[in-house]
C-alpha cells in the first residue's frame, strides 16, 4: 500500500474508532447513570459532569475550586456553580482546613463517598477490559501506539491553541 493510501487508510480508521468511542462513552454513561439511580433513591438530578467533579473530590481531597477546576479541564465558574448544587443535594461539604481558615475546600459526604466507590468501581471494571485488550500487543507495537497517541494529542492541543489565537477579539 503506497503512503498516501496508508494514510487515508489510517485517518478513516481514527474517524470510525472516534464515531464508535462516542457511542460507547454515551451508552456508559447512560448505563453508569441508571446503575446511581439503582443505589440511590431520587438523584435523577445528577448528570456525568456532577459525578466527575464528585470522583475528582473523592481522589484528591480536601481540594479547593481552582485546583478542582484544573483537574477535570472545566472553568471555575461551572465548578462553582456544579459544586454549588452538589452541596445543596448532601454529596459534597465545604471544609476548612485547620491550619488555613481563609482557603475553602471541598470534601464529600458518607453519601458522596458512597458515589464514589460506585464510579470507581465502573472505572476498574472499564479499565482491566481495555488493558485486557491491549495486552494481545507486543512491546515494540505498544511503543509504537504510545507514539502514535502522544503525538495525536499534540496535534490535537496544538490545533486547539491555534484555534484559541484566531478567534476574533470581539469573541474571547
Amino acid at each position: 500500500m503506497e503512503k498516501t493510501a496508508a494514510v487515508q487508510y489510517v485517518y478513516d480508521l481514527l474517524i470510525k474508532m472516534n464515531h464508535q468511542l462516542e457511542q460507547h462513552q454515551q451508552r456508559e454513561g447512560l448505563s453508569f447513570l441508571e446503575e446511581i439511580h439503582e443505589h440511590f433513591d431520587g438523584i435523577a438530578s445528577l448528570n456525568l459532569t456532577d459525578v466527575h467533579v464528585i470522583d475528582c473530590i473523592g481522589r484528591h481531597e480536601p481540594i479547593n475550586v481552582t485546583t478542582l477546576a484544573d483537574r477535570i479541564e472545566l472553568s471555575k465558574g461551572t465548578v462553582s456553580k456544579v459544586s454549588t448544587k452538589l452541596i445543596k443535594a448532601g454529596w459534597i461539604r465545604r471544609a476548612q482546613l485547620n491550619d488555613n481558615k481563609k482557603e475553602i475546600y471541598l470534601r464529600l459526604t458518607p453519601l458522596g463517598k458512597k458515589l464514589f466507590l460506585v464510579h470507581e468501581r465502573l472505572h476498574v471494571k472499564v479499565q482491566h477490559q481495555l488493558f485486557e485488550f491491549l495486552s494481545r500487543y507486543s512491546s515494540e507495537e505498544l511503543d509504537v501506539l504510545k507514539r502514535m497517541l502522544s503525538d495525536g494529542i499534540g496535534f490535537l492541543e496544538a490545533m486547539e491553541w491555534q484555534d484559541k489565537n484566531l478567534e476574533p477579539k470581539d469573541m474571547k
